[in-house]
């Protein structure tokens, strides 16, 4: 039997892995994971929880936005959403929990609920024995990154967790991070929280990973709808508190020029990162810093060690988590037969639940900028979601989309949507750019009236170009 043992179980890449290895014939697995409850950061602190906090403010910014409504507007229950949130989080945390328990069922496979610390290249320690590995697999996840700046250990701040938990908020805030997390986190603190929010932004303009137009569009959203000042090319220089209890941030701007902001509460959306603290791969000969894990899956210092989901640095996302292990599972299995691992590889997908997720940002395949830098010649077309009447019908008329198109044969090779269920659209467009479909054979006749009219005329923008 090949022995395999899992650090990290409960989480979404270290349960997928364990789901294919478990049907593998000749595989002995040992799952650790000491979570309290257990279930993975996503479904207990993450992605799924910020969902459900996001729709109650999404109901009261649509009920306030809307004109043809009368009456009070209603206020936002931070108890119950919180309450909610909580229980639909640890019934979906407990599926996973009791997945994991049910291979544990099985008689080559154990479930150990504790720390697990690698002892040497093959042998792992956790409830106090020692379980000889052939291969071990981290999939410890990440945690919350605090940023050095200088006075941070003289103020109180709370991360995107403590939010997701809190019942009340004072009136003004300073956000420092306005990446995925920030751009999730602020809207639903100036709606569902009432506050006043200073958003330090580090470049020009927010969502690195788009074309200028969509950062520039969010941020017109977010100033446009809520009590927002994003004050960007910046730099956070130093924080101390302030004679009432608040907080204080000193920037510094591209120009030399520096700026004091006050505000009651600090929040630190500053990102995440792998959690290796403490795991002893040092005794397996393995260096976890930097970009420790190749596109096998397979760390850089010992090919028997693998690394997958958040803690390899690579792309934080759930479903890359999982798909990195499967891919994990699969070079095992290639492994012991004498074949040659396989790199994971997979097309940019990505949503960002902006704007309360009602102007989220999604992106599938190439920006015009990245097909350039890639060596294409493109042509591309842009259209606002206010071209479509339908967007105005719904009342959600802001945004804009962006197609991206071969110009040598036609072959569509990314879009980006920042308006109304563009996180809903960005399916049908990885679908198209993971099958590499030719925008001329791609039907233009959604129903009317739709949304993806919308994606309509840019097919008919693109096909014109080409002929």
């Amino acid at each position: 039997m090949t022995h395999v043992v899992i650090i990290g179980a409960y989480g979404s890449a270290g349960a997928a892995a364990a789901g294919d290895l478990v049907e593998m014939d000749g595989i002995e697995l040992t799952l650790i994971d000491d979570g309290d409850p257990g279930g993975g950061l996503c479904i207990l602190e993450g992605c799924m929880p910020s969902k459900e906090v996001l729709s109650a403010a999404a109901h009261r910014f649509q009920a306030r936005h809307d004109d043809r409504l009368v009456g009070d507007i209603p206020d936002v229950d931070l108890e119950a959403v919180v309450e909610t949130k909580n229980d639909r989080t640890r019934g979906w945390a407990g599926h996973r929990r009791d997945s994991i328990h049910e291979m544990a069922e099985r008689d080559d496979v154990t479930f150990v609920h504790d720390t697990a610390t690698v002892v040497d290249d093959h042998t792992v320690r956790a409830g106090g024995t020692d379980y000889d590995a052939d291969y071990i697999v981290v999939a410890t996840g990440s945690s919350v990154n605090v940023p050095d700046v200088p006075g941070i250990e003289d103020v109180e701040f709370m991360t995107s967790k403590d939010v997701l938990h809190a019942t009340e908020f004072p009136d003004s805030g300073i956000v420092m991070g306005f990446g995925y997390i920030g751009m999730e986190m602020v809207p639903y603190l100036a709606e569902a929280g009432g506050m006043d929010l200073t958003v330090i932004e580090h470049d020009e303009r927010p969502i690195d990973e788009a074309d200028p137009a969509f950062g520039d569009e969010a941020r017109r959203i977010y100033e446009d709808n809520w009590a927002i000042d994003i004050p960007t090319n910046c730099y956070e220089q130093r924080l101390e508190p302030t004679d009432d209890g608040g907080v204080r941030l000193s920037v510094e701007f591209e120009d030399g020029s520096e700026e004091a902001y006050e505000a009651d509460q600090l929040f630190c959306f500053t990102g995440r990162r792998p959690t290796v603290e403490g795991l002893g791969l040092e005794n397996a000969g393995v260096s976890p810093e930097g970009d420790w894990a190749q596109e096998t899956m397979q760390s850089r210092d010992a090919d028997h060690v693998y690394a997958i989901g958040d803690v390899n640095g690579k792309e934080p996302i759930l479903h890359v988590a999982k798909e990195q292990g499967f891919t994990a599972a699969e070079n095992i299995r290639r492994q012991e037969a004498g074949a040659e691992p396989q790199p994971y590889e997979n097309v940019h997908h990505h949503v960002i639940f902006s704007g309360l997720g009602i102007y989220p940002f999604a992106r599938v395949g190439h920006t015009e900028g990245t097909a350039n830098a890639a060596g294409y010649d493109v042509v591309t077309a842009t259209r606002q979601a206010s071209d479509d009447g339908v967007f105005k019908s719904k009342d959600v008329s802001d945004g804009l989309a962006k197609l991206v198109v071969d110009a040598d044969d036609g072959t569509v090779l990314g879009w980006q949507g920042l308006h109304y269920h563009a996180d809903s659209f960005a399916k049908t467009l990885q679908i198209v750019v993971e099958l590499g479909l030719d925008v001329r054979d791609l039907p233009d006749r959604a129903y009317h009236p739709t949304l993806p009219e919308n994606l309509d005329g840019l097919i008919r923008d693109c096909t014109a170009q080409l002929e």
